[in-house]
């Protein structure tokens, strides 16, 4: 007699409940997942928004002391004009007079301070009232000096070297001198070009001896070299 085999039902069956395990495990990882994802990426967005926040007070900041830089500098100014008012209201009439005289030769020609105090001198102020003249003129004196320096250039030909002495000999400080040559915005090869034809003008030279007046003269090798050969071309 053959014996009939039972069907197990499957939730008997062990690998059944292998596969749910796995599958369980599989949707209760891929949730923590989720989860930490998303957590992930709140924290990215918090990040970048704290980045924002930042750079705008540092924005703020810095605009915020652009504009207290300004009102102190108006602030000085104001004092300025202040204690310059104070001091014409109390000077002498031959002070009033020597400020004056500085303003008329400032506006129409350069000076330097010590030049112009010489000047006032000249005209018969004492030196107190020269002094008080050109202290209270409102001069810019590295203006002065690239104003200087662009009147000279319109007379003659310098090299960058033989203008700075030249406004130094006028009364100019080094750093004015420097800055009047930086801002006169020459260009030294055709300075170099110009001496030479001046030269050339007055008397002859070989094209070496040409070349070793204009370095005398303060011009680079290079830039004699040049004003040599443009005034042979």
């Amino acid at each position: 007699m053959s014996q009939t085999k039972v069907k197990k039902s499957i939730l008997k069956r062990w690998w059944f409940w292998v596969v749910i395990v796995i599958i369980v495990a599989r949707i209760v990882g891929g949730s923590e997942f989720n989860d930490y994802k998303d957590k992930n990426n709140s924290t990215d967005v918090a990040a970048i928004d704290t980045q924002d926040t930042k750079k705008e007070e540092k924005k703020a900041d810095k605009e915020e002391k652009d504009k207290t830089k300004e009102k102190e500098k108006e602030k000085e100014k104001e004092k300025e004009k202040e204690v310059t008012k104070d001091k014409t209201d109390k000077a002498t009439m031959g002070e009033k007079n020597a400020l004056d005289k500085a303003k008329d030769y400032l506006s129409f020609s350069a000076f330097s301070k010590s030049g112009l105090v010489k000047q006032l001198e000249f005209e018969g102020f004492t030196s107190e009232e020269a002094e008080y003249g050109v202290d209270n003129c409102g001069a810019d004196w590295k203006e002065q000096a690239a104003d200087k320096a662009i009147d000279y250039l319109s007379l003659s030909a310098f090299s960058r070297s033989g203008l700075v002495k030249q406004l130094e000999f006028e009364g100019f400080t080094s750093k004015e001198a420097e800055y009047g040559v930086k801002q006169c915005g020459a260009d030294w090869n055709e300075q170099a070009a110009k001496k030479a034809k001046d030269y050339l003008s007055i008397s002859s030279y070989s094209k070496s001896g040409l070349i070793d007046q204009l370095e005398f003269e303060g011009f680079t090798s290079e830039q004699a070299k040049y004003g040599v050969s443009a005034v042979e071309n």
